[in-house]
């Protein structure tokens, strides 16, 4: 690119600037005009919130909190989710990223909504949860979040128990592979074992997508990779969101096709609707035939690979695995082939040769309510200089690999704070040491000048932030690792006083499993290396990021959170959609919807696993020991006001620092450097631009930064 053309880009750029602010300027106009109309409906007085909700595209609580008048009379009285007087259209579950199981599950032609498996778990205990008092929502937005708490007495000792009947279990069946072809829709590229086609994709629907496959390969396939192109954006101007694009992309007719509704003992069923990674489940209007169309982007970021070099590392990626496991398959998705992996790692004889027993439901909506994944939070003047001398960015390797060596295990125990307090030093160190979830009073001490230590709820929905101000007092969630970190801290200890807290036996049900992994990667990522064709280089770079993917999302599948269900109504049978329920698009013909619906029976649910490593992986960022090096790395070993920002394994700095890096996992690999003097970042989009800035001008170094 020459200035001229720099010059012309940047003009073309502040042209969508401004016709973003427009179109966000004209999207408040509509919204207020809305919110206008609803007022004016709520005047009259036979309304009815779950009336007007489907009418505004908005849930009946956004309503009752438009026009409090409308809240219905039984919201106090009776938490349970209403039941619809008609009979509620087909649904299907939209859990984030859908296991197989033993059983068949029903479906609906409807199109799902999720959530990025990277980010943070959806909130809230189930409904279903009548020991104790429910959780109030905040009287205004910027109210204070109460996090939930065990309930008193036998009510809340009931609640650490095993769900009777449910636990996970070896599989006692081989997964079976399916047939998988690689398509890059820009350039028509169908990559079919060792064979390339091109092909006419027409308008690039999914129905143009099936024919065109089907055509050039007559005995088909089941899966369907998309390595370039994302067809389901092609319109994506004609929706305000994203999502609406997508959904409208798989709803599409498919002549010859219809939705797919499972077979043998996979339950996936229905589309799965992402943003930018969807999924399109498809089957022969005579059954004869399955077939999904996935986003390769789900497995790792390609930088203009062909489908040639993306199968290639699918290649190597089942090689390498079927060296740990021989009836090894990968699956569609990372998280499945995980826990699928990970199920196989279950040990035939022991205690838990039967099996790990799954919590009560209370437990895992108390620790989906309690326990928030990554740190992100970025730090801005004045608590840093409003001009940087440098922005360094260090990256956590394979972070999570690092946190799986114990988790826990056997029959939860509740420690109120009476007992805690009865115990003597040793056995309270050895408990804030171990697999333990404690509700805590914290204060930060007088002296305090470096950044927050422990997560505290901030106003939103599983929004977290990191008190740091001192004589701070807050009550808050944290697991052990946190704890113990606030406690012994390098610069001077916190005051934490134990409320209450689960405890569980130190275990290992997933040392296994990620050792093999990590192996894996180990392997693969030295191929990367020094393998000499460029081609097989790359493709097992690409298939190191796979195995990394596998591990992260099959830790967060573990989360399992709370069921989505979600299903379409006819506009004109628009009083049948469910009173819960949240409207996500609709059309001329449909109303799409969604509502939560608890928790499934899912034997591999395990929410302690995970939140036992984030909470690891969260105390790793504030300080980790090297012990071969004896030395310590992380945010509390670096001056006060030189952290800009936390983002999930990354930490932002004003200056470099010598810690060590031999490719482990959890070690501190320095990814971007950019010079200064730079003007603090203040938003997010700030800070991803350093980010992109100061990574270029790491590997140029011979360019100016």
């Amino acid at each position: 690119m020459d200035a001229q053309s720099y010059n012309t880009a940047l003009a073309d750029l502040r042209t969508v600037r401004d016709k973003i602010k427009k179109g966000r300027a004209e999207l408040t106009r509509l919204e207020n005009e809305r919110d206008r109309r609803i007022a004016h409906l709520a005047s009259y007085e036979k309304a009815k919130a779950e009336r007007i909700a489907p009418a505004a595209g908005l849930s009946v609580a956004d309503i009752v909190s438009l026009a409090p008048a409308l809240a219905p009379d039984s919201i106090a009285a009776d938490h349970s989710p209403p039941q619809p007087s008609a009979p509620e259209p087909a649904a299907r579950p939209a859990d984030s990223e859908p296991e197989p199981v033993d059983q068949t599950g029903a479906v609906a032609p409807a199109a799902g909504t999720t959530r990025d498996p990277q980010s943070a778990p959806s909130p809230a205990p189930a409904a279903e949860n009548t020991h104790g008092p429910q959780q109030a929502a905040p009287t205004t937005p910027n109210a204070p979040r109460i996090l939930p708490s065990i309930p008193e007495g036998e009510a809340g000792d009931a609640w650490c128990t095993h769900t009777a009947g449910l636990a996970s279990s070896r599989p006692n069946f081989t997964q079976q592979a399916r047939s998988t072809v690689f398509l890059d829709t820009t350039t028509g590229v169908l990559v079919h074992r060792h064979q390339t086609h091109r092909l006419d994709l027409g308008n690039q629907s999914a129905a143009d997508i099936l024919t065109a496959v089907f055509h050039t390969l007559p005995e088909g396939a089941e899966r369907i990779y998309i390595t370039a192109g994302a067809p389901w954006h092609r319109n994506a101007d004609r929706y305000p969101y994203l999502r609406d694009a997508v959904a409208a992309w798989l709803n599409a007719p498919t002549p010859g096709w219809r939705t797919d509704t499972g077979r043998g003992r996979d339950r996936m069923a229905g589309h799965f609707v992402h943003a930018r990674n969807p999924v399109g489940r498809y089957q022969r209007e005579d059954g004869s035939q399955h077939c999904e169309i996935r986003s390769v982007g789900e497995w790792f970021d390609l930088d203009g690979d062909d489908p040639a070099t993306v199968r290639d590392a699918f290649v190597l990626l089942w090689q390498t695995l079927r060296r740990h496991w021989p009836d090894a398959v990968v699956m569609g998705s990372p998280s499945q082939t995980g826990r699928d992996l990970w199920a196989r790692t279950i040990p035939q004889r022991g205690q838990y040769a039967d099996g790990f027993p799954v919590l009560s439901e209370e437990l895992r909506g108390l620790l989906h309510a309690t326990a928030g994944q990554g740190r992100n939070e970025l730090i801005t003047p004045p608590r840093v200089p409003a001009q940087l001398p440098q922005l360094v960015e260090y990256d956590r390797t394979f972070a999570y690999a690092k946190h799986t060596w114990k988790s826990p295990v056997g029959n939860p125990r509740r420690i109120t704070a009476a007992t805690f307090a009865a115990w003597s030093e040793k056995e309270q160190n050895r408990a804030l040491y171990g697999c333990g979830h404690w509700h805590v009073r914290v204060t930060v001490p007088d002296a305090w000048n470096h950044v927050g230590l422990l997560p505290a709820p901030a106003p939103g929905e599983r929004v977290w932030h990191y008190p740091s101000q001192p004589r701070t007092t807050f009550t808050t969630w944290a697991g052990g690792p946190e704890i113990h970190t606030a406690l012994a801290n390098p610069i001077t200890p916190w005051k934490v006083e134990i409320l209450d807290g689960i405890l569980w036996e130190d275990g290992k049900p997933l040392d296994d499993w990620a050792k093999k992994l990590k192996e894996t990667w180990t392997n693969l990522s030295a191929q990367a290396h020094f393998q000499g064709d460029a081609q097989q280089a790359r493709a097992a770079h690409l298939a190191s990021r796979a195995v990394r993917a596998i591990l992260l999302y099959g830790i967060g599948a573990f989360a399992q959170r709370p069921r989505m269900v979600t299903g379409t109504t006819p506009r004109t049978l628009e009083r049948d959609v469910p009173p819960d329920a949240e409207i996500i698009s609709f059309d001329d013909e449909l109303i799409t919807w969604q509502r939560p619906s608890g928790y499934s029976r899912d034997p591999n649910a395990h929410p302690e696993w995970t939140a036992a490593i984030w909470s690891g992986a969260r105390a790793a960022l504030l300080t980790q020991r090297h012990r071969d090096d004896d030395t310590y790395a992380g945010a509390l070993h670096t001056p006060p006001g030189s952290v800009i920002a936390f983002r999930t394994d990354a930490l932002y700095l004003t200056q470099p620092h010598d810690w060590p890096y031999h490719h482990q996992p959890g070690d501190y690999l320095l990814r971007g450097h950019l010079n200064g003097p730079l003007t603090a970042p203040t938003t997010e989009e700030d800070l991803l631009a350093l980010r992109d800035a100061g990574r270029a001008a790491l590997a140029s170094p011979g360019q100016e930064a």
